[in-house]
């Protein structure tokens, strides 16, 4: 067969096997300080690309990030404001996330932000515990659920009971599912707010030999419409792991009935981030 043949197979073979692709709408991506040097806008959307990554919900510190992908690709991305406004590096950043639900700067900074009209949620966040007992939390809530925003909420649950007691008519995205909270407790969350959604990055869902964990398992056929994947590229050495994470969440996917598996992968995520 002649070379210019070959080659041509082949790329069409690489682009079938990506079109077969179960295809994601990653719920938890970032492009904060120093992502935009090492990845630019074309790069981001080539890695969302060859990950079969359709759409995502973007945030990022600074706030700029969002802006910048957003207005370049306005189909891929759901955007998102971040309350944290020192942004130089991470070092700073790190320090305002412990004050900044104290901070009555705060809510005046969402206000502005919000003045783009671009934003579809506030988040994601960090807060814990009685953290989210502040005049400062209480007032978000309440512009979320005035307004019809999202919640993306880095929190263990003590802190997310505490954002629907302000207001019960919020929406809840939970970054990474609760993070450390046990399949036991996301359940209990689930079954009592109908109005949360469990994010899904950095949890671990696999057993050591790849088999999906029956008590997760069990959680993602109770509550099929209430998760959606995440990859939470915090750090921009995270980009070069989209591909790769996407490749995995398939293999524990597949192990679903194909109705669950693919609300999970983008079903439910495009029913809550309609265009």
């Amino acid at each position: 067969m002649p070379r210019l043949c070959l080659v041509a197979l082949l790329l069409f073979a690489e682009v079938a096997a990506a079109e077969d692709l179960q295809p994601l709408f990653d719920g938890h991506i970032h492009y904060s300080v120093g992502s935009a040097e090492a990845y630019p806008p074309e790069k981001v959307i080539q890695i969302l690309d060859d990950a079969g990554i359709r759409r995502a919900l973007l945030s990022s510190t600074p706030n700029d990030g969002t802006v910048l992908l957003y207005s370049k690709y306005p189909q891929r991305f759901v955007p998102e404001l971040r309350p944290y406004r020192k942004t130089h590096d991470l070092q700073s950043w790190s320090e305002e996330r412990r004050l900044w639900f104290k901070d009555p700067g705060t809510v005046v900074f969402i206000e502005t932000e919000l003045r783009r009209g671009i934003y579809r949620g506030i988040g994601e966040f960090h807060l814990d515990g009685n953290e989210a007992d502040t005049p400062v939390i209480k007032r978000i809530v309440q512009l979320a659920a005035e307004r019809d925003l999202w919640l993306h909420a880095h929190s263990d649950a003590i802190a997310v009971e505490k954002l629907f007691e302000v207001d019960s008519r919020v929406r809840i995205v939970w970054a990474h599912a609760g993070m450390s909270e046990p399949p036991a407790t996301v359940g209990r969350m689930l079954g009592r707010y109908p109005r949360l959604t469990a994010e899904l990055s950095y949890r671990n869902v696999v057993l050591s030999d790849g088999r999906l964990d029956p008590q997760w398992r069990a959680l993602f056929l109770e509550f099929p419409d209430r998760f959606i994947y995440g990859s939470d590229t915090w750090i921009p050495s995270r980009w070069a792991d989209v591909v790769p994470m996407a490749t995995a969440t398939r293999r524990w996917l597949s192990q679903l009935p194909a109705e669950v598996a693919e609300k999970i992968a983008f079903g439910n995520a495009e029913s809550l981030f309609r265009p």
